[in-house]
């Protein structure tokens, strides 16, 4: 037996999944159970008291979703995971032992449109609130934070421009204050990038897109370093007694598992985010050909974003993986497998041309999603990021004039075509 690492293919096929010690069924079963025996009353006694793992109940811990959260855990290079219902779920999660009344997050201004609503309006109903600042200006993302700061937040390659985050910079800054970077991977997923070696503290996933890989289900995923000292003071959650647990302290009992113990004992208990059999099922399917659709996402985006740019229709494309972009120099350190399949355009003919456009294609479906095997298209503006002031649009990489596509697994030369006649109907 080799001592040496499994590669990332082997992982994501391997990883959390064992025969089924019943049946030896080989891929992992789906445990459609709400509850489970135990095997008398020290066993439960000892499961709610956390003094021994187990499983008691599928809103807590359930089989299938525990093989999801250890495939999760290693592929990100973490020391666990949390599954749950969404990637929005993961947000909240992720948040939630870390916030309290007056508190407040320091956060990129380029995120989806849906999380710039549930950071700018949503955590406001629980005390908490956010500053939005340009992670691009360093000075500034370390001039909002403040002693009520408890986290920096951003995603590694922003939905929906495609710009890529120099994460390492972040992470440094979060250090000096002593709070922890969030990086949502949503759009790169851990086989083009791993927030983790370049210093984040959580990695949040909506594993509905490229992770399943299929449209099928939603999901979400929190990912722990294990690597951050939650007893510095500013995190009583993990510090302090924690009176439903007769006083235990998280970070002291569970040490690097402190926050992924939590977040299953209180975050999934109390806010009840739960992931379903059924769902976790598919996605860890979907997981065991993430490497092979990535590269074939990468190669295609490259194809379309290069012809795009190309077309006098076209005003830019904002693909980092192209070498006009301003963000093409992190890729080699950021993301070294590729930029992934999502990016923007702009259209030349403004804002009614892009809506035509969006009604022209037939190929692209066009729905409020990213990462499918299928050419997906959209208006943000009109759409994910209708919410938002034009300002707020701007900044956010989805001004009036820009459609966001997520280039799918089909022949490169279909999807070019049908973004051709497309064009020609809507510029005509």
């Amino acid at each position: 037996m080799s001592d040496k690492q499994p590669g990332f293919d082997t992982l994501q096929i391997h990883a959390g999944a064992r025969p089924d010690p019943a049946t030896g069924a080989r891929q992992v079963p789906i445990y459609q159970s709400t509850a489970f025996v135990f095997r008398d009353a020290d066993h439960a006694a000892a499961l709610f008291n956390l003094q021994e793992l187990g499983y008691i109940y599928s809103r807590l811990t359930n089989p299938t979703v525990s093989a999801l959260q250890e495939r999760m855990a290693t592929l990100e290079g973490g020391a666990g995971a949390v599954c749950c219902s969404s990637g929005h779920a993961a947000q909240i999660m992720a948040l939630f032992p870390l916030m309290g009344p007056g508190l407040n997050i320091v956060t990129s201004n380029r995120l989806y449109g849906g999380t710039v609503t549930q950071f700018s309006q949503t955590i406001k109903r629980f005390g908490w609130s956010a500053k939005f600042v340009d992670t691009e200006d360093l000075a500034a993302v370390e001039a909002a934070i403040d002693d009520n700061t408890r986290a920096i937040f951003c995603e590694s390659i922003a939905n929906p421009g495609g710009y890529i985050t120099d994460i390492d910079a972040l992470a440094a800054i979060a250090d000096r204050n002593g709070i922890p970077l969030i990086v949502d991977n949503t759009t790169a997923t851990p086989y083009l990038c791993r927030p983790i070696e370049h210093g984040a503290t959580l990695v949040v996933h909506s594993l509905t897109k490229y992770l399943t890989g299929n449209g099928t289900v939603t999901g979400g995923c929190i990912i722990d370093s294990g690597k951050f000292n939650w007893s510095n003071g500013k995190f009583p959650s993990f510090s302090e007694p924690e009176p439903a647990y007769h006083g235990l302290k998280f970070h002291e009992t569970f040490g690097h598992l402190a926050f992924t113990f939590h977040s299953i004992a209180i975050g999934l208990r109390d806010l009840g985010m739960t992931m379903n059999p059924q769902a976790a099922h598919y996605t860890l399917m979907g997981i065991e050909t993430l490497s092979l659709r990535m590269e074939r996402h990468c190669a295609n985006a490259v194809k379309v974003a290069k012809w795009l740019e190309q077309d006098p229709r076209v005003a830019y494309v904002t693909y980092a993986g192209l070498p006009s972009s301003p963000y093409h120099d992190r890729v080699a350190r950021i993301c070294p497998k590729g930029a992934s399949a999502l990016f923007t355009f702009s259209l030349k003919a403004g804002y009614e041309a892009c809506v035509k456009l969006i009604d022209s294609v037939n190929l692209f479906s066009h729905v409020a999603n990213l990462g499918d095997t299928r050419s997906l298209i959209i208006h943000s503006a009109s759409t994910t990021h209708r919410q938002l002031t034009e300002a707020q649009q701007i900044a956010a990489g989805a001004a009036p004039d820009v459609v966001r596509l997520s280039i799918g697994l089909e022949d490169p030369e279909d999807i070019i075509a049908d973004l051709d006649q497309a064009l020609a109907k809507a510029t005509a």
